[in-house]
């Protein structure tokens, strides 16, 4: 029997990703509607990511001591908050305040404090041998949400010729997200006897942590050239794509991604966390150095589409592990530094992406930056721990 918790956590992942799904397809365009260039949008992007970061490090590391219900309501708010800012304004400045303050997803992936206190929660009320599987579903839910969303954004705009109407649904499924926040009950709080010493931080998983977040900035870093918002811009520059195809192109991809992470707990369970995560990422950033080399639209989508079948199987396997390598106390924490780690990287690039494809010569350059630092990272980190095994596995 699934518990009413795992539930609503499952329920605020899937409205969550709809939400960064529908948000991501249109952000670039809308924002240059709006008049920025596509440099100032770089700016804007890496910004915002960084806000992403400081709102997700502060939340985080004082999840398990203030409560996990409460810090995750916060950040709701504040998703709220900068999607009615997005949608009243036009200056950059203040766009670039309320996307640094609040939470925005350019990306159509998480950011904020939700992922790492989620997985924290999770892992109080799942046993660790069902932790992977539940982390795979997990994944799966909020790939088809993104897929949906992407989709539905898509269609949306381009239906109502408006962008703006879902920027304003994205502030109301903040809202959504909430209430639902507010009715987690107390089982997914730390335990008052697993609780270490008062902190805000790591206490002795710190140099393991430290040492994976290094690694996945890393990752994120080079991921952060093709962030959903810049491989649909990418795609609308090189082909003249209009927005109900790109949500079409990006549903298809966010359900190949989910798909593909159903099959990472039962690799995992054969070839173990490290192997799973590095075996299946190395082959797709090899596929997404490809994509520009494509002469034409549907060879660019088959290679797209080929990479994000097998590009969410480190995912789970990834979460998974972070969750195994730590105390319960230090869950939040532990998934809030990786997690920050991942988005720092992740809001660097964007600066240096806008800048390439505002000049078209230099329009597939992140493609080609994306992949090989994704490669980098894939040999380091099973260099570093393919022979570290989890504590509770």
């Amino acid at each position: 029997m699934i518990a009413p918790d795992v539930r609503r956590l499952f329920l605020t992942r899937t409205v969550r990703l709809f939400a960064y799904g529908a948000l991501s397809v249109i952000l670039v365009v809308y924002l240059t509607t709006l008049g920025l260039s596509a440099a100032q949008v770089g700016t804007l992007l890496t910004l915002t990511l960084a806000g992403d970061t400081a709102v997700s490090l502060w939340l985080t590391t004082r999840a398990d001591r203030l409560g996990r219900r409460r810090m995750l309501v916060v950040g709701a708010i504040l998703m709220a908050a900068a999607g009615i800012a997005f949608a009243a304004t036009r200056s950059f400045l203040l766009l670039t305040i309320a996307g640094t303050i609040g939470v925005i997803s350019p990306s159509g992936n998480e950011v904020g404090p939700f992922l790492p206190v989620e997985q924290a929660a999770l892992s109080q009320v799942v046993p660790a041998a069902r932790r992977t599987g539940v982390f795979a579903w997990y994944t799966l839910a909020g790939s088809f949400a993104t897929a949906l969303g992407s989709l539905t954004g898509g269609f949306l705009s381009h239906a109502l010729q408006s962008y703006r109407v879902v920027i304003l649904g994205y502030a109301a499924l903040g809202l959504v997200l909430a209430g639902v926040f507010g009715r987690l009950s107390s089982v997914v709080e730390v335990p008052a006897a697993a609780q270490g010493p008062a902190r805000t931080s790591l206490g002795r998983s710190r140099g393991i942590v430290f040492k994976l977040s290094a690694l996945f900035g890393l990752d994120a870093f080079g991921g952060g050239f093709v962030v959903q918002s810049f491989a649909a811009y990418w795609f609308y520059l090189r082909f003249g794509v209009n927005p109900a195809t790109l949500g079409t192109i990006f549903f298809g991809a966010n359900v190949f991604a989910g798909i593909s992470a159903l099959l990472a707990s039962r690799l995992a369970a054969r070839f173990g966390l490290v192997r799973t995560m590095v075996f299946t990422h190395l082959p797709s950033n090899v596929l997404l150095i490809l994509v520009p080399l494509m002469p034409t639209l549907p060879l660019a989508v088959l290679v797209l589409l080929l990479r994000f079948s097998i590009s969410q199987m480190d995912v789970p396997t990834r979460q998974s592990y972070v969750m195994a390598v730590v105390r319960p106390d230090e869950r939040s924490a532990a998934a809030g530094i990786t997690g920050v780690a991942r988005t720092t990287g992740a809001a660097l690039a964007p600066v240096f992406a806008g800048w390439m494809l505002a000049r078209p010569a230099w329009s597939s350059v992140p493609f080609f930056l994306a992949g090989g630092l994704k490669i980098v990272y894939d040999l380091l980190l099973y260099r570093a721990f393919v022979g570290v095994r989890p504590e509770d596995t």
